[in-house]
């Protein structure tokens, strides 16, 4: 059976040589990628279908400006990213509140040392299908919360499971940037997570 990215260049080659149904083929495959993505970038569900949609029609006008067909899903979600930020310059619909840069960091006692953060075993949880649907609502809503440059990694990186590379190539900065935004990104999903399963008030609405 052909890897995922083995099978993301064959359909990009499909695209390229022009072969009937390949397209349809790739909307199948990349439509839900591409709206989950801009789902939680975008903050609200219509803005989502209609930046997947763009984005959709965007690449089947540019396909041949798609050089390197092993390329593909980071050239996609380059275009689904920029797409999305100029629907949001225009959208009504964003979050709420967004997480500041503090909150990202780690915290400090009052003789200047770290506090290690104290994460809850995660693999206590009983195997119950509605706290697992509430732990994902709450990812969901916690990664839409966050700041737009650590909501693009964050989603890049763990949900589309782009490379480091890909990553940094989507979103025009360094590998190294990153990785510190994505380290930043985890920790505040992770400490939101945390405190909900310690019995906080971070419950999904």
């Amino acid at each position: 059976m052909a890897s995922g990215a083995e099978s993301d260049v064959a359909l990009a080659r499909s695209l390229l040589a022009g072969e009937p149904g390949a397209f349809d083929r790739f909307v199948e495959t990349y439509r839900p990628k591409i709206f989950q993505y801009t789902y939680l970038m975008c903050g609200h569900r219509e803005d989502a279908e209609e930046v997947a949609q763009e984005t959709l029609l965007r690449v089947f006008e540019k396909l041949d400006q798609l050089r390197e067909p092993e390329r593909m899903k980071a050239w996609v979600f380059r275009i689904a990213r920029n797409a999305c930020f100029m629907k949001r310059r225009k959208s009504t619909f964003a979050p709420t509140h967004e997480l500041s840069l503090d909150e990202l960091m780690p915290t400090f006692r009052g003789d200047g040392e770290e506090r290690k953060l104290e994460i809850a075993d995660w693999s206590s949880l009983p195997d119950d299908q509605a706290i697992r649907s509430q732990l994902q609502r709450l990812l969901r809503k916690t990664i839409q919360e966050l700041p737009d440059i650590y909501r693009a990694v964050i989603l890049l990186r763990d949900m589309e499971e782009l490379s480091t590379q890909e990553t940094a190539e989507v979103l025009d900065i360094t590998e190294d940037t990153v990785k510190t935004r994505l380290h930043r990104a985890r920790l505040a999903v992770r400490k939101k997570l945390d405190h909900y399963l310690r019995g906080g008030n971070g419950e999904p609405q």
